[in-house]
């Protein structure tokens, strides 16, 4: 349930459609008395006359068929678990799904003008004409293009130089022709240069399928390889391809096989399973291309196996056997391994060994050793030089050490709270490396820095088009208390002239704070369009991502979840005292398991929220980690807690915002998910918004989108994204009267 997020256009029948199906089903849409409210009150709120239909709909109420579930002598009904249908086909649940779809049209459509204005506005920024900075690799310069309204880039190469003949070796946009969704997975080409491997999804349940073709003669072969995770790795004979099959049910990618070109499928070689439903699988092959590894990743434990790239026939061996609680992870220099590991080492350190020694960690050497207070959270390898980068006060440093000996050296940044990150750097022997630096009023930016005196050069940054001027808008870091004491970072952005710390501003506050994944404080244009009409933007780096190292995230999962909750609930507390949102326009957001806490704090603290933005939420917490066939389930038990065991089972019952529900005001809400989502599945947020109807004791709004053609990660292509965007923020502008 690694859960991230969004809508559509296809998926709404009209309003009488949808009556009439949902009222032939058994469905009531009439009841509850919805309607917009000014405040978080009762008090229905004033409309001019063209919004007169939108306020008088009644929004569907679902029918209740009670189902019993029992476990460690608990007994929870659910009424709406009729709304699950793994098929996505029985009626009467999609009559359910698009009376929603109709009642959120009419709530909105006094908005669609000024949701097409800012879909215009938001899209206007983006460079319509656009390429990516080209990478030089085995004597080619790979680079993807955006062309005028096309939705998907076109990827190319050129031989020797970017003055070379263009050679177009993938079009998505001709690739995803007739299919509402559409989304490239993993894209290789063999180490000879001559053929390419590439992997589609048009349903959006992250089921790939992967074809190759001759890049010399545009030919496309034969083979076809179905429900794979969409990962491609070439061994160095340029016809065994290694790929990780997925199972139909639970989604995980547990079996790695072996593949001749050539050959069907039905004949290609298992030479990894899983069988352990705690572990995520994957592939890869180190930058020198000598090694292809498969990954095993479970929560608190990671490793590999190996085995030489030139011989595809041999057995995987592990790197070192996975142990409790040891992480680890490597690259290649020559002789030697670079491994990153927490071995006697919280928040990680990095050693070397001898190609040959890597199962003895007596063999294994520090190379950066492990520091209380910084976080090692990734590193490079060059021929002359390591880079590191560390987190310390959650602040990020890149640091080039020169493996000759030399002086270490900190790369420059200029922003009090930014993002910088590795960049793609598929060459080792060189004395470049490409670093990605975003800041939350610097765009999207690659640097070219000389690891040999620190140097930069800018490659490319993103244009934002219109009148964007950087100086224009301020970025603060400040910490803020939570209930017991620990301080949580929060990073802030604002346009200068529209903000006055005088509690005036609305306040749009954002968090994800699960699976150590840390949300960076990074540039959105889009984000101007709060910005631009007096928004202040915050996002709360609360505990259970790693912001503030290994730790953070420990406290933050398992036993200590509720502080990711609290964490959130005191940072709104904190800003609102501090006079940086008005305490009765403060709007908070989060997708997935950033939903999860949507439906936490709403249960915890509707009253500190004008409104909500539930994205593909992670809602009904025990009922889906207690069933196994649902994808993602096992290997997230030492996230959340194996609820089979009564501790945790009685644990993430406190929290879990679909059992939590309870007779209360809550905020004006905008729930969204996709029909076809695997992480998070649509019944989750189905049931959560029939129950919350039936529960809630306030008129506020409580709309709910269901894009029906695709999954977690929304729809697709590079505009039709922000549809969802333009919704979200009609939303919450209109709550405001803001229609303009």
């Amino acid at each position: 349930m690694e859960k991230h997020l969004k809508l559509g256009k296809k998926n709404v029948y009209s309003g009488k459609i949808a009556l009439l199906l949902a009222v032939g089903l058994g469905l009531t849409l009439t009841g509850c008395g919805e309607g917009g409210s000014d405040q978080n009150t009762k008090t229905p709120r004033k409309e001019t006359q063209n919004t007169m239909n939108s306020e008088t709909v009644q929004p569907p109420v679902a029918k209740k068929i009670p189902h019993t579930m029992e476990i460690h002598g608990d007994v929870r009904t659910d009424n709406y678990y009729w709304m699950r249908d793994d098929e996505r086909k029985a009626p009467e649940v999609l009559a359910y799904l698009n009376a929603e779809n109709s009642y959120t049209t009419a709530k909105m459509k006094h908005t669609e003008a000024f949701q097409e204005k800012l879909f215009d506005e938001m899209t206007g920024r983006l460079k319509k004409d656009d390429s990516s900075v080209p990478y030089q690799k085995n004597g080619y310069w790979y680079y993807s293009n955006f062309s005028g309204d096309q939705e998907y880039p076109v990827y190319a190469r050129r031989t020797g130089s970017m003055d070379g003949e263009e050679q177009v070796i993938l079009d998505a946009n001709k690739l995803a022709e007739g299919h509402e969704f559409f989304s490239l997975g993993g894209m290789a080409v063999s180490s000879d240069t001559t053929l390419l491997g590439y992997a589609t999804d048009v349903l959006s349940r992250r089921l790939y399928k992967i074809e190759f073709k001759n890049l010399g003669t545009g030919e496309k072969l034969a083979d076809i390889l179905v429900d794979t995770t969409g990962t491609i790795v070439w061994a160095n004979d340029n016809k065994t391809v290694f790929y990780i099959r997925k199972d139909p049910q639970t989604l995980l990618g547990y079996q790695v096989f072996r593949h001749k070109l050539g050959t069907d499928q039905a004949d290609d070689v298992l030479v990894y399973e899983e069988k352990d439903t705690t572990f995520y699988t994957g592939l890869g092959k180190t930058r020198d291309d000598s090694v292809i590894y498969i990954y095993h990743s479970h929560t608190s434990k990671k490793g590999a196996s190996v085995i030489d790239a030139n011989k595809p026939d041999s057995a995987f061996k592990l790197f070192h056997p996975i142990e409790d609680g040891h992480e680890y992870s490597f690259a290649k220099l020559g002789n030697e391994y670079y491994i990153r590991t927490n071995w006697q080492a919280k928040n990680f350190r990095l050693m070397k060994v001898d190609a040959t020694q890597t199962t003895d960690k007596s063999k294994w050497r520090d190379v950066v050793p492990h520091r209380n207070g910084v976080f090692l959270s990734d590193f490079e390898l060059f021929t002359n030089h390591l880079v590191v980068r560390e987190k310390e006060e959650g602040l990020t440093r890149l640091r080039v050490m020169d493996l000759a000996g030399g002086k270490d050296r900190d790369l420059a940044f200029d922003d009090p709270a930014f993002s910088a990150s590795i960049g793609y750097n598929p060459e080792i022997d060189t004395d470049k490396m490409r670093v990605n630096y975003s800041s939350l009023t610097t765009p999207s930016t690659v640097y070219e820095y000389d690891l040999k005196d620190g140097s930069r050069a800018i490659l490319k940054q993103d244009e934002v088009l219109g009148d964007f001027n950087p100086a224009n808008y301020a970025s603060e870091r400040l910490f803020i208390e939570a209930r017991d004491g620990t301080k949580v970072p929060v990073s802030l952005v604002y346009r200068k002239e529209l903000f006055k710390q005088d509690g005036v501003n609305p306040l749009y506050q954002y968090a994800y704070g699960s699976y150590g994944h840390t949300i960076e404080p990074r540039f959105d244009s889009s984000r101007l369009t709060l910005l631009d009409r007096g928004f202040v933007y915050a996002i709360a780096h609360i505990r259970g991502g790693q912001m503030l190292g290994r730790g953070w995230y420990e406290d933050g999962k398992l036993y200590n979840k509720m502080n990711t909750f609290t964490d959130f609930i005191d940072a709104t507390k904190g800003l609102v005292a501090q006079k940086y949102g008005a305490k009765d326009k403060i709007f908070a957001v989060g997708g997935s398991a950033g939903g999860l806490l949507m439906g936490a704090v709403v249960n915890m603290a509707p009253e500190l929220y004008r409104g909500v933005g539930a994205h593909v939420p992670f809602v009904d917490v025990l009922t889906t980690m207690l069933d196994t066939s649902i994808p993602l389930t096992t290997n997230e038990y030492d996230e959340w807690g194996n609820p089979n065991e009564t501790d945790y089972y009685e644990y993430m019952k406190t929290y879990s915002p679909y059992d939590n529900v309870t007779r209360q005001d809550y905020p004006n809400m905008l729930v969204t998910t996709g029909l076809h989502d695997s992480q998070v599945q649509y019944f989750e947020p189905a049931k959560w918004v029939a129950k919350l109807r039936d529960y809630k004791t306030d008129n506020n709004r409580l709309l709910f989108h269901v894009n029906m053609e695709a999954g977690h990660g929304g729809a697709s292509g590079r505009y039709k994204r922000y549809k969802d965007k333009a919704l979200e923020f009609a939303f919450f502008f209109d709550l405001l009267g803001i229609m303009e």
